[in-house]
């Protein structure tokens, strides 16, 4: 029989180190014939997306998205009659020489739990509607009240714990941000913590019936709302001598690249953490898209974990300094204070630096890959919202004249050359900025390397003025943590100069750019450091891509919002419409209204609860049935589907947040 995990102590509160990637020791638990936790690889698992009733297509594509690289196969059983055929998928799939562990979706129904929790390796209940309930009523509960509610979903859950232990199946307790009870809400508020207690009352339950074989997860689609939790989590659970293992996930994350950069930014950022057992990207495309990706988040940190890292003396010392005095919360966001550099840092939103030093320097054209698009005959540009905010070409000169909002950014010697230093500004490295005379009246950048800077000599560098940007730097393939140890050392030093976090990469492709950069500036950005970004790519990866995916991470990391945000379920048994067909029609009528966060939710399950925080929420009722939110809101019922969009147009419109499209 297992025991419970002894208290033990972590030195970032969270996780093993702030300052250095260390992959958490969590219990081990048994799911089929591949376990999870412990000293075991990140697992890679995703959800079916067809009708569960529909035994052949249900095996099909589950064999599809074991090819593709699923470890744990996902599938929803809403009631008692989907739960009972999951045996019958199971034998095709054994048939058919696939023995994929399995696990069954629960959402309100204990029948329907207990029945798959006999069948398959594992069940998912969510404990905001497990014997629980969601009508968005606040309530009040004296001390008494609330423990005869926890009693009584003791009593509904304690069967199931019961079943999972005599067949030995493992459970994972799944909260979601945008499900939490009634009564979590009213006692704790849609918060983190809410998440975290909602999680907590379950998982106390199953301890005291001597159940051990659980994962936990803390699912959102705000990252930052997410990444908080999962953090808390681990935190509430030390305190208590517990360390099972994380199931990471953003919900309704989206499609495209939108869907991988958000999904790389929660998922990557605790990664980073040294947090995650197993990893499911949820992308509104079919279920086998998903594993590459996750495999891919997974990848990058299995490698870092099987080499032993032998720490400088510097970063030693680093390491150890912000460790004693560590001065920023990581349970909530708060961005770094900073003074104000010409735009760059203070109230001023995260800017965007990309270098051009590749590109024709003589044709005004290549800037429309970064939101400038030029017209001759006018001889002007038009911005987008996706204009970037500066752009570094080095040693290069432009044979034309460059937007007059564009910064131009040129190392140091060439700029002290330029006979019009007009909207120019110079780039230090660190042996010349406190060694040369010469400097700009109003913004000077300083190179620093944050694997190499000795902390303790931030009070003698000379960044008390208040015309420097520095451009923090690292040459590790995952330095996030030693950027991370700079900022602090920043805070502890009362430094408010402003900070661009810059990231380079090299021998990876389009694809790995997306995910890499997300996870590694994602992570700091989440927790409220740096005033900007610069990702430095292969020359073979082009400026569209490095524009768009620098303002996605920003919009992920909810820092800077420069488009339509679309929260889309992945799709599953449930779903009553094509998802993925409607999440693109509606993309395409909606996608100019900067700002707006519009959920597309499959079903009746995954509407008002999951799509949490959206203004507008589009959700399937019934077959060609829609329903439609403002914000948590009816607003109107059963809409037929082929009216629904123009419905929900309206609605934007009557609450003065449509725009019309401006051709360019």
């Amino acid at each position: 029989m297992q025991e419970v995990a002894k208290p033990y102590q972590l030195e970032g509160g969270y996780c093993n180190s702030l300052t250095q990637y260390s992959r958490l020791l969590t219990r081990e638990v048994t799911i089929g014939n591949i376990p999870m936790g412990g000293l075991n690889p990140i697992r890679i698992q995703s959800m079916t997306t067809t009708d569960t009733m529909d035994t052949v297509a249900t095996v099909e594509q589950t064999i599809r998205m074991v090819e593709s690289g699923c470890e744990y196969v996902r599938i929803t059983a809403p009631s008692i009659k989907e739960a009972e055929n999951l045996a019958n998928i199971k034998k095709e799939l054994r048939l058919r020489g696939y023995d994929v562990p399995l696990i069954a979706d629960i959402h309100f129904t204990p029948n329907a739990a207990e029945s798959a929790a006999r069948i398959v390796e594992k069940v998912r209940v969510n404990p905001g509607n497990y014997a629980d309930k969601k009508k968005f009523e606040s309530l009040e509960y004296t001390t008494s009240a609330y423990q005869a509610e926890l009693e009584r979903i003791n009593k509904k859950f304690t069967p199931l714990v019961k079943i999972c232990k005599e067949y030995g199946t493992a459970m994972r307790i799944g909260t979601n941000h945008g499900s939490l009870s009634d009564r979590i809400m009213s006692h704790y508020g849609d918060t983190p913590r809410g998440m975290v207690e909602s999680a907590m009352e379950f998982i106390r339950m199953c301890e005291d019936l001597n159940f051990y074989n659980l994962c936990i997860s803390m699912k959102a689609s705000n990252t930052q709302v997410m990444v908080q939790a999962y953090r808390l989590l681990v935190e509430t659970m030390v305190k208590e001598g517990m360390n099972y293992p994380l199931h990471l996930g953003v919900t309704e994350a989206g499609d495209g690249e939108d869907g991988r950069i958000k999904s790389a930014v929660g998922i990557g950022t605790l990664l980073a953490d040294g947090l995650g057992d197993t990893i499911r990207v949820s992308l509104t495309e079919d279920p086998e898209f998903e594993a590459p990706v996750a495999r891919a988040l997974a990848d990058r940190f299995e490698r870092k974990s099987l080499v032993i890292s032998h720490e400088s003396e510097v970063q030693t010392h680093n390491s150890q300094l912000v460790t004693r005095n560590s001065m920023y919360s990581p349970y909530q966001y708060a961005r770094r204070i900073t003074t104000p550099v010409q735009q760059i840092g203070g109230h001023f939103h995260p800017v965007v630096l990309v270098d051009v030093t590749q590109q024709n320097l003589k044709d005004p054209y290549f800037l429309s890959a970064l939101g400038y698009n030029y017209s001759a005959g006018l001889d002007k540009y038009n911005l987008t919202d996706q204009a970037c905010d500066l752009v570094y070409l080095g040693d290069k000169l432009p044979s034309f004249s460059f937007p007059g909002n564009l910064k131009q950014v040129y190392n140091y010697q060439t700029w002290l050359n330029l006979k019009d230093k007009h909207n120019c500004y110079p780039l230090f490295s660190e042996a010349e900025f406190n060694t040369v005379d010469v400097k700009d009246e109003v913004l000077n950048f300083v190179s620093i390397n944050a694997d190499e800077f000795n902390l303790s000599d931030l009070p003698t560098f000379g960044l008390s003025d208040s015309k420097t940007v520095i451009i923090l730097e690292t040459s590790k393939n995952l330095g996030m943590q030693q950027q991370r140890a700079f900022f602090v050392a920043l805070q502890q030093q009362n430094s408010q100069v402003p900070v661009i976090i810059k990231r380079t990469y090299t021998n990876i492709d389009a694809d790995q750019l997306m995910l890499y950069a997300a996870s590694d500036m994602g992570a700091l950005l989440t927790d409220g450091f740096g005033d900007g970004v610069w990702i430095d790519a292969p020359s073979t990866i082009g400026l569209p891509l490095i524009n768009s995916t620098s303002f996605g991470i920003l919009q992920a990391t909810r820092t800077r919002i420069s488009k339509t945000e679309y929260i889309s379920c992945p799709s599953c048994g449930r779903t009553l419409f094509d998802l993925q067909e409607t999440t693109q029609y509606i993309r395409s009528k909606t996608d100019h209204l900067k700002g707006i966060k519009i959920a597309i939710m499959g079903c009746i399950v995954n509407g008002p609860g999951e799509m949490a925080d959206a203004d507008y929420g589009y959700v399937g009722t019934g077959p060609g049935k829609i329903t439609l939110y403002r914000g948590k809101e009816v607003v109107k019922k059963n809409v037929n589907t082929p009216s629904a969009l123009n419905e929900l147009i309206e609605i934007i419109k009557e609450d003065g947040n449509w725009v019309e499209t401006v051709a360019n």
